[in-house]
């Protein structure tokens, strides 16, 4: 086998190969403390979150979310109010409420009043005043107070002191929507099909109150699926948790079952590609000819322009045709980098089969990122909770509201001064109504800031947890590699001496780092941002810049997560600061580019092939066990409505769990992998220089110790 020897880059071109130093023996602890300033920094913004999350705790009122409001701004069902008794809203107009914007805010343009039940009937306010029955039931659904019922209907109607009309009514969110059933194309509120608005005699077709409240009733049929979903959920929870029991047990098999079958499992995976793709071109291939003679197949893509359905496509000759062409290149693409890199390839599997032996040597880190789940879930907790208080610390805003043309409409009042205004003689249809929580004070005007503030902390926070887990497991997977007898050199507990140094000497770096990528991640949020607001722009010149924008902050995010990540295991290793740490890895991996080009994605694919391969094997027993296909426990398996749902349930806790387990695998693969690197320019076997690389390495590499037999 040749030497595998790179052709490196000019003279300093990424600075020097690291040089012998027959001191070096693994993770340096004697090192001293690291970006000192960005550790300050981190402690006074941690200091300055605490006391957002106290202001915003003093002036917070979390009633706001979960109470509905009336146009009074008083809440519904709340104890010790008015409404104590009465915890659903009532809409006087449903119609009005059809925009998505006022469903998503549950604020719309006309009279809401707090009930103690949903009406239950269809009732109009011409019938109850003409027949003059109902009239106790009915004036439960008119303004608090209102019991003049020796107004004219007119005027009731034109002052909105009653609704026009009462439906039955459902409560969701502690609101009631019309309950509208379609029964053989019929389309009722109750037993009515029609029903008066309150304008004359005119008859008008319930079909009409449908338009303006079929998205009030798509939110209606959302409640009845989840509520079907929380049944399923109480009677299949505990399998559900055995089933993601079994995907812990066999994400802990695959990762011991590696080491020893690391190849076998690479060359299979392989060779499956080959196959599956070369099948997806024969398949592609005969599709094409059995469309040559059929009509309508030799239309040109750009003769149909964009179809919403797909499957348009699949009768065109010329779609089958590229799809072909397609895997034909790609399949010799393939081919040809297994041709050409078929070594790299078997020291990608070495360098895997080497971090098994770690992981079963640090056997602690597989409990590891336990640690870092719960950190990060409190970083999500106490931001989650700043943010309902932040938004919920304003007061009430009250705008005027009015059927006709006004000047004044939308325009901000005082509900107690309103009716002593010379808008009511303006406008005579006129009401100050409720509108929304906002606020002008000197307070309400830094919220936004407060909440930026309190996003920005939370992603620095987050990615300065994940930071603290990766520079600890990569300490101690470092301390592996460079102990020249393993296990024997290697530290009594690795993970504790590693995730001791990196909070007494780097928290500094580690907040330099996750201060970065916090900050690009920031601004992708805001650009997301501008892009929603900039949907209905017709200027395409600012979309276009906006896209280029949000692009290239995705690629720079992803570069900096690969730079951090790498620049953390020469932390860890050589206790350098954040800088020189990204510069030296960065240099590393650029002399030995190649390298890095074939066993990062090698392993990387590997790694996601083992993830797939415990979801599969986890949702294929979950979908015959919970669709009563396993004869055994065909008796056992619980009656749902939706089968799917602890299925798809069981599948994604699967994926968490493979992917915390393969998480520290991959952060071996990498740390180890650095230290191969630089292994290879440090040493070379040497009496004096002998390599710490696995005997297995030394043998693809046709390289050994001095004094090393050959076996």
């Amino acid at each position: 086998m040749e030497d595998d020897t790179e052709k490196s880059p000019p003279d300093g071109a990424y600075g020097e190969p690291k040089k012998y130093d027959p001191s070096f023996k693994g993770p340096i602890h004697n090192r001293g403390c690291t970006d000192v300033i960005c550790c300050i920094l981190l402690v006074l913004a941690i200091i300055a979150y605490v006391a957002v999350g106290i202001v915003a705790w003093t002036y917070g009122d979390p009633r706001k979310v979960i109470y509905p409001t009336d146009s009074k701004g008083q809440f519904c069902g709340q104890v010790g109010t008015p409404n104590e008794k009465k915890p659903f809203l009532f809409y006087f107009n449903i119609m009005k409420c059809a925009s998505p914007l006022i469903l998503l805010e549950f604020q719309c343009p006309t009279p809401q009043i707090c009930v103690e039940k949903c009406p239950d009937r269809f009732l109009t306010y011409l019938t109850v005043a003409t027949t003059q029955q109902n009239f106790d039931y009915y004036k439960n659904f008119c303004r608090y107070g209102f019991n003049d019922f020796s107004k004219s209907p007119v005027e009731v109607l034109r002052d909105q002191d009653c609704p026009a009309m009462i439906t039955p009514s459902k409560p969701f969110t502690r609101r009631c929507f019309p309950a509208i059933n379609i029964k053989k194309g019929v389309i009722t509120v109750g037993n009515e099909t029609t029903f008066d608005d309150g304008k004359g005699d005119k008859r008008r077709n319930v079909s009409d109150l449908v338009e303006g409240a079929k998205k009030a009733n798509v939110v209606l049929e959302a409640r009845q699926v989840a509520m079907k979903i929380f049944e399923d959920y109480t009677v299949s929870w505990y399998w559900i948790i055995i089933g993601l029991i079994i995907a812990m047990l066999i994400s802990l098999l695959f990762v011991v079952l590696l080491r020893f079958l690391a190849g076998i499992m690479v060359w299979v995976m392989i060779v499956l590609v080959i196959a599956v793709m070369g099948y997806g071109i024969f398949h592609c291939y005969m599709e094409y000819a059995r469309l040559k003679d059929a009509s309508g197949s030799d239309v040109s893509l750009k003769d149909i322009g964009f179809q919403t359905d797909f499957r348009v496509y699949l009768h065109l000759r010329q779609t089958w045709l590229a799809f072909m062409i397609i895997l034909c290149i790609m399949e010799v693409v393939i081919i040809l980098i297994l041709i050409f890199l078929r070594k790299r390839i078997m020291i990608a599997i070495a360098l895997i089969k080497e971090a098994s032996r770690a992981v079963g040597h640090v056997m602690c880190s597989l409990l590891f990122p336990l640690v870092t789940f719960l950190l990060v879930c409190l970083c999500i907790a106490y931001w989650a909770i700043t943010a309902v208080f932040l938004s919920t610390s304003n007061e009430a805003v009250y705008k005027i509201f009015n059927e006709t043309v006004c000047d004044y409409s939308s325009k901000r009042c005082d509900p107690e001064t309103f009716n002593s205004t010379n808008v009511t003689r303006l406008c005579p249809n006129a009401r100050c109504q409720f509108a929304f929580y906002g606020g002008e004070t000197y307070y309400h005007k830094y919220l936004i800031v407060f909440q930026i503030y309190n996003a920005f902390m939370f992603l620095w926070l987050a990615n300065f947890v994940i930071a603290l887990g990766q520079v600890t497991l990569a300490g101690a997977f470092a301390s592996y590699y460079w102990a020249f007898k393993k296990p024997d050199d290697m530290p009594a507990f690795p993970i504790f001496s590693s995730l001791g140094r990196a909070l007494r000497y780097h928290t500094g770096s580690l907040a330099f780092g996750s201060l970065i990528l916090a900050i690009v991640q920031l601004i992708r949020i805001m650009l997301e941002y501008l892009d929603h607001k900039l949907k209905g722009a017709e200027n395409k010149c600012a979309r276009f810049l906006l896209c280029c924008l949000k692009c290239c902050f995705w690629c720079l995010e992803k570069f900096i997560k690969f730079l951090n990540r790498n620049a953390y295991i020469m932390i860890a290793i050589y206790g350098t600061n954040f800088c020189t740490s990204a510069k030296n890895a960065f240099f590393l991996l650029m002399r030995n580019i190649i390298r890095v080009a074939v066993l990062d994605k090698v392993t990387d694919f590997l790694l996601f092939l083992g993830k797939l391969l415990v979801v599969g094997c986890v949702g294929i027993l979950a979908f015959f066990f919970f669709t009563h296909r396993i004869r055994i426990v065909q008796d056992t398996a619980p009656a749902l409505n939706y089968y799917w749902v602890p299925i798809l349930t069981v599948i994604v806790g699967s994926y968490l769990i493979a992917h915390g387990f393969f998480s520290v695998y991959g952060m071996c693969v990498d740390t180890l992998f650095l230290c191969f690197l630089e292994d290879l320019e440090r040493n070379d076997g040497s009496t004096d220089r002998p390599f710490f690389m696995s005997p297995n390495l030394q043998k693809l590499l046709n390289k050994k110790n001095k004094g090393q037999t050959d076996k």
